[in-house]
């Protein structure tokens, strides 16, 4: 999930676009995760407010007592932390975290558990997510897209350089900052981020016959369940720049089943097909990224980069 820097109503969701399959954790008032403002957490985080929630996890805004810095911080569910699979999945999110140093990435600052609650402790990022941002504008035009996409694809390659594929790629994990140079697009959410090389564990955390991710950006190879490689992420990023300057996507369905049944055909819709004032090198980029065999495509965030880069601002 994306952190937002915005000021958010603790009690309402935010405002995103709705994704086939997404399942929201139910609201249980109760659950001593979901109230920590006001609190220390660990005797060193003191908490403002929470600005944001997903399926394991509740986000917060705190102050580091120690270093004074605003972090953001990722709390396990109540529900969730006596779950051995849950806790290893953020577990195994801070170690690949660990491993990404760049502006384009979010990293990680610290791992903890405090009475019974496990958490992450990241930069915090002033600013939104880009699914707010297309629910706010609509489409950008390709010239605003353009440099965006190209700092994930950077931020992307320095993670698979690292070894780590993010496999959830979508608007709502891509954080967009201002800072005094322009834009930084901030790529978020690791927590179905995968090694390449996958040990014991790893595969014991994904070998329930689930397929995990979000329907509208998977590959298919990643629907097969099939073992995955950057390929698979250059597809989701050629999804993400799909509805990035269309508001719409390569491919719909009326569930997550018929969704990942149609990335299956191979045959996603044209870019210029729906907005046919996109530049045509744009569509040709995109429809490369979107090819059905992995072979077909872009082998490294690198090459997609280098090539968006040729297009005419």
């Amino acid at each position: 999930m994306a952190l937002d820097g915005e000021k958010a109503t603790p009690a309402s969701p935010q405002s995103t676009l709705h994704r086939t399959g997404e399942v929201m954790a139910a609201r249980m008032t109760a659950d001593p995760a979901s109230g920590l403002q006001g609190r220390v957490l660990d005797g060193r985080y003191a908490i403002e407010e929470r600005v944001g929630e997903g399926g394991m996890a509740y986000v917060y805004r705190a102050v580091d007592q120690q270093s004074k810095q605003v972090v953001a911080i990722k709390v396990l569910m109540s529900r969730l932390a006596g779950d051995r699979e849950s806790v290893a999945r953020l577990k195994r999110e801070a170690q690949l975290a660990t491993k990404l140093n760049h502006p384009n990435c979010c990293g990680l600052l610290a791992y903890g558990e405090a009475n019974g609650l496990p958490y992450l402790v990241m930069p915090y990022l002033q600013g939104e997510s880009l699914s707010r941002r297309e629910s706010r504008v609509g489409p950008m035009p390709s010239a605003e897209a353009l440099p965006i996409l190209i700092q994930l694809c950077h931020g992307l390659q320095h993670a698979h350089d690292a070894g780590v594929l993010h496999r959830d790629l979508k608007p709502e994990n891509v954080m967009l900052v201002s800072t005094d140079s322009g834009e930084r697009a901030v790529v978020m959410d690791f927590g179905l981020a995968k090694e390449r090389i996958v040990g014991t564990d790893t595969d014991k955390l994904t070998a329930t016959g689930i397929v995990l991710g979000t329907p509208e950006f998977m590959s298919p190879e990643q629907v097969r369940g099939k073992p995955l490689d950057p390929r698979s992420d250059v597809y989701a990023l050629g999804v993400l720049a799909f509805e990035m300057v269309t508001g719409e996507l390569p491919f719909e369905g009326s569930t997550a089943q018929e969704t990942m049944l149609n990335h299956l055909t191979g045959r996603p819709r044209r870019l210029r097909s729906v907005m046919a004032s996109l530049p045509e090198t744009l569509d040709f980029v995109i429809d490369r990224a979107l090819k059905l065999d992995p072979a077909d495509r872009y082998a490294t965030m690198t090459a997609l980069a280098a090539a968006l880069e040729r297009i005419p601002k």
